[in-house]
C-alpha cells in the first residue's frame, strides 16, 4: 500500500483523520482494478455505480482515442458537433417514447438540477408559477447544492443547512406502506402549488438501496397525471441496465415528463450527462423573447470526446447481447443471495435486477453504523471493492464479472459476518 500522508488531495467521501492512507490504482481491466502492491482487486461496485461492461473497453477506448485526433472540446453555446448530434439522436430511440429533447451536462447532480431548472421555467413560462418540488423520503440526488436541496437531510449536509430550499417529502414506500406514499402524494397535489414529483425509480441508491415495485412507480406517476404534475425520473443510477431493463421506467411502463441520465451513460469511462424532456418542456422555453433561455451551461457541456464514449457505449447496447448479460448475472446474484436468507446475521435480504443488498444485524444501523469501516477493511484485506452503506451491504458489479469473480465476493462478505460477531 502507497502512502498518501503526504499527499495535498482530499478524497470525497473520506475522513483523512480515520483513513491516511489510501491504496493506489495503476490500471484496471474487466471487473479488476490493479494496485501498485501487486494485488488485483474485483470491482464489486463497479467504481461507484459506473462502469458497466467492464474497466477499458476496448471498443469505447478506440472511440476515445480517434474522437481525440479530431477535436478535444469546442463551446456548445456557439457551435455544435457530430457526437452530440449523432448521441441525441440515437438516444432518443432507446428511451421512452414520449421523450423528445436532449440537454447534455457532465454530471449526475447537475442533470438534475437541470431537470429542476426545467420544470420550473415551464411553470413559470405557462403563466402558472408553481414551485413545489416533491421527493421521496430517504433520497438521495447528488452533492451540488440544489441537489442535496432534494435530497434527504442529515449529516451530508448538515453544515450546508443554510444554503437549501425547502421541498415536500412523501414516505418511501416499503411493503406495506405502498397506500401511506399515495396518500400524501395525494394531498399534496390537492393542496400545494406542485411543480414535479422527483423520484429514483424502483430503487433508492445512496438512500440504502431500499426497493420498490414498478406498480408503485406506475401509480406514483399516475397521480402526477391526474393533477397535472410534472413526473422526473433521476436514473443516474438506475438506467443503463441495473434494474434488469435498459431504463428502469421501462418496467412500469412510463414516460417520465423529464428524464435524468449519467454514470453508464459512456459506460463509465468519462464524465456526461444528459437531460431529456417532452416537448411540452422545450415548448414552453422556445420564444423569440429572450428572457424565456434556457439559461444553464458548464464549460465542458456535450464535450465531444465523452459524447463519442457515449455513442460507442451505444453500439455495444445495441450489437452485443448486453442485456442477457444482465439477464445471467442477475440470476447469479439471485443465487448468491439465497445462501444468506436463513442466516441470522443478516437481513433485508433484497435484489432488482443486477443491484443485491442485505443488512448486517447491529444494534446501530444505518451510514454511521460502527460496523461500516470494520466492513470496508474486511473487504480490502479480501481484494474486493465493496463500500457498505453503513450495515447494508450490496454487490453491483460490471456485467463482465464471473461467476468466479462472484464466489469470492460472497465469500468474503460471509467472512466479513464473521469477524463482526
Amino acid at each position: 500500500m502507497s502512502s498518501q500522508v503526504s499527499s495535498p488531495i482530499w478524497h470525497p467521501f473520506t475522513q483523512h483523520a480515520l483513513e491516511p492512507e489510501l491504496p493506489k490504482v495503476i490500471g484496471a481491466a474487466g471487473a479488476y482494478l490493479m494496485l501498485e502492491d501487486g494485488r488485483r482487486i474485483i470491482d464489486a461496485i463497479s467504481s461507484w455505480w459506473v462502469i458497466t461492461h467492464g474497466h477499458r473497453n476496448p471498443h469505447i477506448v478506440a472511440a476515445i482515442k480517434a474522437q481525440a485526433d479530431l477535436l478535444d472540446q469546442v463551446i456548445f453555446a456557439e457551435y455544435t458537433h457530430e457526437p452530440a448530434e449523432m448521441l441525441a439522436k440515437k438516444l432518443l430511440h432507446l428511451v421512452p417514447d414520449g421523450l423528445r429533447h436532449v440537454f447534455f451536462s457532465d454530471s449526475g447532480s447537475i442533470c438534475v438540477e437541470v431537470a429542476v431548472k426545467m420544470a420550473l421555467g415551464y411553470w413559470k413560462h405557462t403563466g402558472e408559477p408553481r414551485s413545489r418540488i416533491i421527493v421521496m423520503e430517504h433520497s438521495y440526488h447528488g452533492d451540488a447544492i440544489g441537489a442535496m436541496s432534494l435530497g434527504a437531510r442529515g449529516a451530508f449536509n448538515d453544515p450546508y443547512e443554510p444554503l437549501l430550499f425547502d421541498v415536500a417529502r412523501v414516505p418511501f414506500p416499503g411493503a406495506g406502506r405502498e397506500a401511506e406514499t399515495f396518500a400524501a402524494l395525494e394531498i399534496l397535489c390537492r393542496t400545494q402549488d406542485v411543480a414535479a414529483l422527483l423520484v429514483e425509480p424502483l430503487v433508492l441508491g445512496a438512500g440504502g438501496m431500499r426497493m420498490y415495485e414498478p406498480e408503485v412507480l406506475a401509480q406514483l406517476h399516475r397521480i402526477c397525471v391526474s393533477h397535472g404534475v410534472l413526473f422526473i425520473a433521476d436514473e443516474v443510477m438506475t438506467g443503463w441496465g441495473r434494474t434488469g431493463s435498459l431504463f428502469a421506467c421501462e418496467q412500469a411502463t412510463i414516460c417520465p415528463d423529464i428524464a435524468c441520465y449519467s454514470k453508464g451513460l459512456t459506460g463509465g469511462s468519462l464524465p456526461l450527462a444528459v437531460t431529456l424532456c417532452s416537448p411540452a418542456i422545450y415548448a414552453a422555453h422556445y420564444s423569440e423573447d429572450r428572457r424565456r433561455t434556457f439559461f444553464h451551461s458548464s464549460s465542458f457541456t456535450a464535450n465531444p470526446i465523452a459524447c463519442a464514449a457515449a455513442l460507442a457505449n451505444l453500439e455495444i447496447w445495441e450489437n452485443e447481447p448486453v442485456l442477457e448479460r444482465v439477464k445471467n448475472l442477475q440470476a447469479l446474484q439471485h443465487q448468491h443471495l439465497d445462501q444468506f436468507r436463513d442466516d441470522h446475521r443478516f437481513e433485508n435480504i433484497r435484489q432488482t435486477g443486477t443491484i443485491a443488498a442485505m443488512d448486517l444485524k447491529v444494534a446501530d444501523p444505518g451510514y454511521f453504523a460502527q460496523v461500516g469501516p470494520r466492513l470496508r477493511a474486511s473487504f480490502r484485506a479480501a481484494n474486493v471493492l465493496l463500500r457498505p452503506l453503513g450495515n447494508t451491504v450490496y454487490v453491483m458489479p460490471p456485467y463482465c464479472v464471473t461467476r468466479e469473480d462472484l464466489d469470492i465476493v460472497y465469500g468474503a462478505i460471509s467472512a466479513a459476518a464473521v469477524t463482526m460477531y
